[in-house]
């Protein structure tokens, strides 16, 4: 037996089978970068020809006479710039801890969050700045200056309004004129945390950013990204609890202070004390630590709108999937997170309040959020 020539059968036929092997990888899949060829909406072709052929073009929409199922080139979501990426997850919304008096309003229940990004801090003067004096700039003649400083410019004159004692509102007893004259003004409070806009002038802000976004990723050929938006009141306190799923704080324990005594968050800690977090009046956005997400001042500073409107019984007329209560005949729309002037129950992540939409208060501002298209890779 010519055991020279039969090695050298059996070196073909396992080359053969080798290439055989290559050519059935390759092919599984599609050329396009779309769906398998064992896909029933694939690029399917027949022989070598259809495994090798080249399309013209690198999206074809139909190739050899069938539609292709593929990804159109060039798109990624960004992180916004001033925002951090909120993962999606599950968890029991309402009172992290026991409260008799408030369980009517805030009866826990599961719900589920979808990925977003959210603004590592609340809007501040000088962000909010940016926004007055483009529509003054661009918008005075359809809108009118009566309306945009009626309507959009924060009304700095909160600062002593919301000051004055209950039952004499006629009399001034507070020393609120310096931050009336100041507080959006002066470079000294750029980085402090805008306040004196209702809900409707923090969700136009949220429509003017998206326009000032996607109106220049147009004019670099980019496709549009989702809008900005108020945060739902589910998305809110997801993002509060950073990751924690019981938090009744955005930093996770149950105290208002760390180990050396240190308060955790602008509020108003003692009768008469509002100096005893180090700040008597707002904070800098960015002041004190951030919760495991990234975000600061989800607990004190300012207040925070949120886009759904306030019903008492809103596990009854929310669904557990991303929820939200779009109820335009309410005037009454969701606040979280407490401020420099409330007490310490107003910052657990679990509390509820409302504001009247109308209204402007030196102790209410905003953030926005931005929905994730898709589902993030996990960390």
């Amino acid at each position: 037996m010519n055991f020279h020539n039969l090695n050298k059968k059996v070196v073909w036929l396992l080359s053969l089978v080798l290439i055989t092997s290559l050519l059935a990888s390759c092919g599984s899949k599609s050329n396009t970068g779309g769906k398998t060829l064992s896909s029933s909406k694939s690029t399917k072709s027949k022989g070598l020809k259809g495994l090798f052929f080249k399309p013209a073009t690198e999206d074809p929409g139909v190739f050899n006479g069938e539609i292709v199922a593929v990804n159109r080139k060039g798109w990624s979501q960004p992180t916004p710039f001033g925002m951090v990426l909120v993962p999606s997850g599950s968890y029991l919304m309402g009172q992290g801890d026991e409260d008799p008096s408030r369980s009517a309003i805030n009866f826990p229940r599961r719900v589920t969050v979808s990925a977003f990004f959210m603004d590592d801090t609340e809007i501040t003067n000088y962000e909010y700045r940016q926004f007055v004096e483009s529509i003054l700039r661009d918008s005075l003649s359809v809108l009118g200056e009566t309306k945009i400083m009626s309507d959009y410019y924060p009304d700095t004159t909160r600062w002593a309004e919301d000051l004055k004692m209950p039952g004499y509102q006629t009399r001034d007893f507070t020393y609120g004129d310096p931050m009336t004259e100041n507080y959006f003004s002066s470079p000294a409070f750029d980085m402090y945390p805008v306040v004196g806009v209702n809900w409707s002038a923090a969700k136009y802000f949220c429509d003017w950013r998206s326009k000032l976004m996607n109106n220049y990723r147009k004019t670099q050929g980019l496709a549009n990204l989702p809008r900005f938006t108020l945060p739902t009141e589910s998305e809110w306190e997801w993002a509060a609890r950073g990751g924690r799923a019981s938090a009744k704080y955005p930093w996770g324990n149950p105290y208002l202070s760390n180990a050396k005594g240190c308060l955790l968050a602008n509020f108003k800690p003692h009768r008469g004390n509002y100096d005893a977090d180090g700040y008597e009046y707002t904070a800098p956005a960015n002041a004190y630590s951030p919760n495991d997400y990234g975000l600061y001042n989800m607990a004190g500073n300012v207040a925070e709108w949120c886009e759904d409107a306030f019903e008492e019984n809103a596990s009854a007329v929310t669904w557990d999937l991303n929820s939200i209560n779009r109820d335009a005949n309410n005037p009454r729309k969701v606040v979280r997170g407490g401020s420099w002037k409330d007490i310490g129950y107003y910052l657990e992540t679990g509390t509820r309040t409302f504001e009247f939409e109308k209204n402007k208060r030196s102790y209410v501002g905003f953030r926005c959020v931005m929905r994730y298209l898709g589902r993030p890779a996990s960390r």
